[in-house]
């Protein structure tokens, strides 16, 4: 053989040897990560080759499958009701990937979840039928919140005490996962929504965090009362007012100039929110007191999973005097979702213990066998003494029996609450957020609620949390307790 041939021969033998090495790579090693492509088109074909698994809620499923008419995708994603429940499942989409509760059960519900299989299903490697996800949403609660937010935009969630079932999470204004479902007709949507100014895809009861405003003010007197700086929620405190944080010569003023903050009580400082006390006891305390409650009560928690992730609810750190004072009375960077306000009402109104919120109470398999149950492995934890939780429990009591929560009154029934208007925009600039927190308890049943009102059509001087938030709340608690 020639040298030229021999050449050309090696040559050709390495290059089959790379053809051969880059084939074994792409099959062993890039396999997986070519099948898990977004782009990859047959992953999108295997997820709507059969239909999904649902949703349900109280029993009833508010997704579905329907056929298509054409196409390489047989079915495509269905939902009932899909504006009340949007907050809850998200969507599923033949074109975006899936949020809320649809995308992190996505492969539960489409039959890939490795504790679906059979034996069967793995020696044969047939799919396996879809499971379900069974939610902890109370249908009467989910709607009253939606009906009662109307056409404001907010945010409400309703939670059970002692078990940390989320009985409602509402977001408004919503919008209709079905119109997302179709990748023929997702885009146009998709557009449509994302330049709505109003923001219906973000979810604002489990992921808008905003200034909570003198809601907060719960938080800082339960630090107060746990330190010892207060004795109990009637004793008087030393705040002059108006108050002047140190470092600064602007006094923090009260929205009601006649109140009777001057020194006042923690209980007649909740009941007529006074600015002066909160934002002294805050000083008085300490940022790093103020944030270890907070932080009890959930704040700075970036892993709240419900199990859909909530956005962070932030207790600053860093702060001066002036600014410790504003983060007193829930404004300055202190930020909350509804999910967060909520938490803080259930666990004072469970006696100081805070259970795990969740919206999902069991996931099955198709035959309806439990995979995993939430209800019976929900954890808690003690946030306050229960004679903390008492004292507040009674002091929230006054505000709407006696104070600025009257509009969330239910008769026969034990509620107790906290308004908050929070600042909003430079120097205040900007309509404020109203806020409102509460529990309610009748005949053996308990619920704590946050509702959120981001805007609405009412004038300036009308937006507080009594005349916006408060009734939702109530709607809400009512809903809850009339079973």
């Amino acid at each position: 053989m020639n040298k030229t041939i021999r050449r050309a021969s090696v040559f050709a033998l390495l290059l089959v040897f790379a053809l051969l090495v880059r084939a074994t790579w792409v099959q062993y090693y890039d396999g997986q990560a070519l099948a898990d492509d977004k782009d990859n088109r047959r992953n999108a074909i295997q997820t709507y080759a059969e239909p999904l698994g649902n949703i349900i809620v109280a029993g009833r499923a508010v997704t579905g499958s329907a056929r298509t008419s054409g196409g390489d995708l047989a079915y495509k994603r269905t939902y009932t009701d899909g504006r009340l429940y949007a907050a809850v499942t998200g969507y599923a989409s033949q074109a975006y990937a899936p949020t809320q509760l649809e995308g992190i059960y996505a492969d539960l519900l489409n039959g890939t979840d490795s504790r679906l299989k059979t034996v069967m299903d793995t020696v044969t490697g047939k799919r396996a039928d879809p499971g379900n996800v069974l939610t902890t949403i109370d249908p009467d609660v989910q709607k009253a919140a939606y009906e009662a937010l109307g056409d404001k935009k907010g945010g409400a969630v309703a939670i059970d005490p002692k078990t940390g079932r989320i009985l409602a999470a509402v977001s408004t204004p919503s919008y209709d996962p079905s119109s997302l479902t179709d990748a023929n007709t997702a885009g146009k949507a998709w557009k449509e929504l994302n330049a709505d100014p109003d923001k219906p895809l973000t979810n604002r009861a489990l992921r808008q965090p905003l200034p909570p405003g003198s809601t907060f003010k719960l938080v800082v007197a339960a630090a107060a009362l746990e330190d010892g700086l207060v004795s109990s929620v009637d004793a008087r405190t030393d705040s002059p007012n108006p108050y002047t944080a140190p470092g600064t010569t602007r006094p923090l003023t009260n929205e009601n100039p006649s109140a009777p903050c001057g020194n006042a009580s923690i209980r007649v400082a909740l009941q007529y929110s006074c600015n002066n006390v909160f934002g002294k006891l805050a000083v008085d305390l300490g940022q790093d007191k103020v944030r270890a409650m907070a932080e009890k009560f959930g704040f700075n928690d970036d892993e709240q999973d419900v199990p859909v992730r909530a956005y962070t609810s932030v207790y600053p750190k860093d702060m001066d005097k002036p600014q410790t004072a504003l983060s007193g009375i829930g404004q300055f960077d202190v930020t909350a979702t509804p999910l967060q306000m909520a938490m803080v009402s259930a666990a004072i109104a469970n006696g100081g213990t805070l259970v795990s919120p969740h919206m999902v109470s069991t996931v099955t398999d198709g035959g309806g066998d439990v995979l995993q149950n939430y209800d019976d492995n929900a954890g808690s934890e003690e946030i306050i003494s229960s004679s903390t939780a008492e004292q507040l429990q009674s002091a929230m009591r006054t505000v709407v029996e006696d104070g600025t929560g009257t509009n969330a009154r239910i008769d026969g029934a034990t509620v107790g609450g906290k308004t908050g208007t929070a600042q909003h925009g430079e120097n205040n600039s900007k309509t404020p957020y109203a806020w409102f927190t509460s529990y309610a308890k009748a005949d053996g049943k308990e619920v704590a609620v946050a509702v959120m009102v981001e805007q609405s059509d009412a004038a300036r001087s009308e937006v507080s949390g009594n005349g916006l938030a408060a009734p939702v709340a109530k709607a809400m608690m009512k809903a809850a307790l009339d079973k």
